[in-house]
């Protein structure tokens, strides 16, 4: 089968939940799509019971198992799929990379004393990178985030990052209460296998930083004395719903940058294997500290390019950098 055995539990208790649900909702009334919703369930149970489920009906090969998490109803491979049902898939994916598409903040951003530029680039047509800025008051809030797996189901999974952070911060919360909230609401709504790396921080008008890490490869604080790389401990959202996390402070002077970025861009590979690795990208910055924050994305971006020579990218990617730029300096 194309699904771990790990997997094929959580599959199977996500589908006992559901017509779970679905009987509950026959008590009060019952539809012919409530029995035909049923109906499809049981069919999908007593596959996992006989060992068929996850296997094509019409050609007998794995079905995607990418596409058996988004939809544990599915019995048909995307090769066997007729063409109308292909075109409708087509459409939906090319819908969703649009709304995630429009989920992503202003490209560059200029407040509190802050420059903020990024790249983000889906793999595929939709992407599990996270990837936020969100001014509220005097402050400034960004993540920077890498959610578990690829595809719709990853993407799915941003989105709900996407929406907790934009529903959290005007409550005031301190930060580390705020992604223990967070990670609390995550770890309730998804499967147990599911999670995500998180970059949150908060910045003022005077330089100072606060900076939250759930498991995500440590960010750079760039400036004239060097690069200096801001290191965690703390295990990655989604996993422990009890979870407490802790935060670094630190304060930023005029000119310095925070440098942030997923593994799409520091596991970047040579047409040989080589891997590009984050003390490729500390080097980089430490010879380019001056740029402005825009670009300093483009001149990371062109060396990871040239770094692959043509070989494919199979990795989402998402970079940001955040300049303090005082108010002053900025008006001048």
């Amino acid at each position: 089968m194309g699904i771990q055995v790990t997997d094929l539990h959580l599959l199977r208790d996500q589908l006992t939940v559901r017509r779970q649900k679905l009987e509950t909702a026959m008590a009060r009334t019952q539809t012919a799509n409530l029995l035909q919703l049923l109906e499809q369930v049981d069919r999908a149970l007593e596959r996992v019971e006989q060992g068929s489920y996850g296997i094509c009906e019409e050609c007998k090969t794995s079905v995607e198992a990418e596409r058996l998490f988004a939809d544990p109803l599915t019995e048909i491979c995307l090769d066997c799929l007729r063409p109308a049902e292909q075109r409708a898939l087509e459409q939906d994916l090319h819908l969703a990379a649009r709304i995630q598409a429009g989920l992503l903040p202003k490209k560059d951003l200029c407040v509190s004393g802050w420059k903020a530029a990024y790249h983000y680039e889906p793999a595929g047509q939709v992407s599990g990178d996270y990837c936020d800025l969100v001014p509220h008051g005097k402050d400034l809030y960004f993540m920077v985030g890498d959610v578990s797996g690829k595809g719709v189901a990853a993407a799915m999974l941003m989105s709900n990052l996407h929406a907790l952070f934009r529903v959290l911060i005007p409550t005031g919360l301190p930060l580390e209460q705020l992604v223990e909230r967070a990670n609390r609401l995550f770890c309730e709504s998804t499967l147990a296998t599911q999670y995500a790396t998180l970059i949150v921080g908060k910045a003022d008008e005077l330089g100072n930083v606060e900076i939250c890490n759930g498991g995500h490869p440590a960010p750079f604080h760039v400036g004239p004395h060097g690069v200096v790389a801001i290191e965690a401990a703390t295990v990655p959202i989604g996993l422990f719903c009890d979870q407490k996390f802790s935060s670094t402070s630190l304060r930023t002077s005029p000119g310095d940058s925070l440098v942030i970025y997923t593994d799409g861009i520091s596991e970047s590979e040579s047409p040989d294997g080589a891997e590009y690795g984050s003390a490729s990208l500390e080097k980089l910055l430490a010879s380019c500290h001056q740029m402005p924050s825009r670009e300093l994305v483009d001149r990371c971006l062109k060396e990871v390019l040239a770094f692959r020579s043509g070989s494919p990218r199979l990795d989402d990617q998402a970079l940001m950098v955040l300049q303090f730029v005082p108010t002053e300096a900025a008006q001048g």
